[in-house]
């Protein structure tokens, strides 16, 4: 039997600007630890290699410190690291894989597949036909010389590739690095590793998208995981099993708010997430003041709690109600200029609504106790 782990995307060194700088930084180190994770992974549950899918890392200019962290990550694993190029560190002259060949980081049992020809690994009687990019981009399918290619008689025939696979995923996404599909039949493998698609996929029985281990967006696509692949022998349809690698559980939720009801239904919500959780959360609807310090409050507290809590408020409206008004006791010409807004306000006057919600804010901010 050959037991493999199938792994890909790891964008190791992706920057999270949308992110707070404290945010940013755990998210960054959550990709160091998931790589120390499929190591230990692989080790425990004694595979004889490790099939990394392309990704490995996010840019072709890193600095040496991360690019050493990479490498270190791996020691764990005592076995065969195998990694082929993707879009995003594709075999550049002059790119991040020259650089850790520059710095010696590649040992004998870390193999970077830089051509289109079948590699040998006979302790396992493994053959890998590995597809490389040796450019971010392109429009043939890198996969074809599978079809025709030689590998020893009882070895394990498998690929790797980084790219779409044709008419399964996205028009999007498959409009670069084409992959036929129905590959692994056509060229007789008995297992296809893919990388790109960031969410783990079975397209065939015999060819799998691992997805990356680390959710680093928002997507439902059953990201955060790896595969273990074991194959009898030769010829046999693969058994795959997916792990869970995660850290971070990425989640998107929209929340209307029309009555006081729908504040507690909002922090019924947020109670399920807890400090391991980066949640975006969009708010609509029409809010009063006080509805509007409820939420506030609720939020701060959360953002306190969870990883990352990013809330968007473009379709939340703010309407001061007339109790608002009365709330802010303020006398003189502010409170008749209050009233006028709010009288033109209620015939329809959207420049007087505008001005009314500002004014509204900006005493109750005042007025608040520091």
């Amino acid at each position: 039997m050959l037991k493999l782990l199938h792994t890909a995307d790891w964008q190791i060194g992706r920057v999270y600007s949308r992110f707070e700088p404290e945010d940013a930084y755990a998210l960054q180190e959550a990709r160091f630890t998931a790589v120390e994770g499929l190591a230990q992974l692989a080790q425990d549950r004694g595979v004889s290699a490790v099939l990394v899918a392309g990704d490995v890392f996010d840019s072709q200019s890193l600095s040496e410190r991360t690019v050493r962290r990479m490498f270190n990550a791996l020691e764990a694993f005592d076995g065969d690291w195998i990694f082929i190029s993707g879009n995003h560190d594709a075999l550049l002259a002059e790119g991040v894989w020259q650089f850790a060949k520059r710095l010696k980081l590649l040992s004998e049992r870390v193999h970077l597949l830089e051509e289109a020809s079948v590699s040998c690994f006979d302790p396992y009687r493994l053959a890998v036909l590995p597809a490389p990019l040796t450019q971010r981009h392109t429009v043939h399918d890198l996969t074809q010389w599978f079809d025709e290619a030689f590998t020893p008689k009882g070895y394990y025939r498998i690929g790797m590739a980084h790219g779409s696979v044709q008419g399964v995923l996205s028009d999007e996404a498959s409009r670069t690095n084409p992959i036929a599909a129905g590959r692994a039949m056509q060229a007789g493998l008995d297992y296809l590793a893919l990388g790109d698609w960031h969410g783990m996929k079975q397209i065939d029985e015999r060819t799998w998208y691992s997805g990356t281990p680390e959710p680093d967006r928002f997507r439902n696509n059953d990201a955060g995981c790896a595969l273990i692949v074991s194959i009898d022998q030769p010829g046999a349809v693969p058994h795959v099993e997916r792990v869970q690698t995660y850290q971070f559980r990425w989640e998107q939720h929209s929340h209307a708010i029309e009555v006081d009801s729908d504040i507690h239904q909002l922090a019924t919500l947020l109670h399920q997430f807890g400090s391991q959780t980066v949640l975006e959360l969009t708010l609509s609807g029409r809010i009063s003041l006080e509805q509007q310090r409820q939420c506030m409050a609720l939020i701060n507290e959360k953002q306190a709690r969870l990883r990352s809590l990013q809330v968007h408020t473009d379709e939340l409206l703010l309407v001061p109600s007339a109790e608002d008004i009365a709330a802010l006791n303020v006398d003189g010409y502010v409170a008749q200029v209050l009233d006028q807004l709010r009288s033109e306000s209620e015939e329809g006057q959207a420049i007087s609504s505008r001005a009314l919600v500002e004014l509204a804010s900006i005493l109750d901010l005042v007025q608040r106790p520091a």
